[in-house]
């Protein structure tokens, strides 16, 4: 797999990648939901520029947060969370991001990859997000997120892109540090795209 132009003698098929966000945030508006819409719309412009064609979608975990305490208790699934799993399962590339509850990611988050097939994670390229309240949560990624995403076999992105309240102007743009921040996670994110599939 490679997102460079072809070969030469190679057919000049576009290739197509599914991009899937998956964003835990509860409130409305969402800083987590505009983290995962940054990182997002950064990758599908890099994949883009390099002759992708992309199939980028968002799953709002809070959707289906009902769905997931049903399933979880009693191990029934509708059949709207059964397609945003099944979205998260067949991603080429994840972005997810959750913002921080009691110095973690939120429970609703964890709920819903507690039922993603964890074979269907191994190997996947992923990008680590989260949102909070202060810098003081930043290890979040490393200390909560990470671990997660590398129980499940995933490729994570060497760089995490985290953000409070001060990356943002009122209007929810981020700030300069903070875009830098994820280009270059995003940059790292597609370079994972030219690995060669298993096997």
């Amino acid at each position: 797999m490679s997102v460079g132009p072809p070969a030469a003698g190679a057919a000049a098929t576009p290739r197509s990648l599914s991009v899937v966000a998956v964003t835990g945030g509860v409130s409305f508006p969402s800083t987590t939901r505009a983290l995962t819409d940054l990182l997002l719309d950064k990758t599908v412009a890099r994949l883009t520029a390099a002759g992708v064609q992309v199939d980028a979608r968002t799953i709002e975990v809070r959707d289906h947060a009902q769905d997931v305490a049903t399933a979880t208790v009693i191990g029934m699934r509708s059949e709207e969370l059964e397609l945003a799993l099944k979205t998260a399962e067949q991603a080429d590339l994840l972005i997810v991001a959750t913002p921080v509850f009691r110095g973690s990611y939120s429970g609703i988050f964890k709920s819903f990859f507690d039922l993603v097939d964890s074979l269907s994670m191994v190997d996947k390229p992923v990008l680590l997000a989260a949102t909070g309240g202060t810098a003081r949560h930043t290890l979040v990624i490393d200390q909560a997120l990470r671990p997660l995403f590398a129980f499940m076999g995933d490729l994570i992105v060497p760089t995490g892109v985290f953000a409070s309240k001060e990356d943002w102007t009122i209007e929810l743009f981020p700030m300069p540090w903070l875009d830098e921040r994820a280009e270059r996670a995003v940059g790292q994110l597609v370079r994972f795209a030219d690995l060669p599939a298993p096997g």
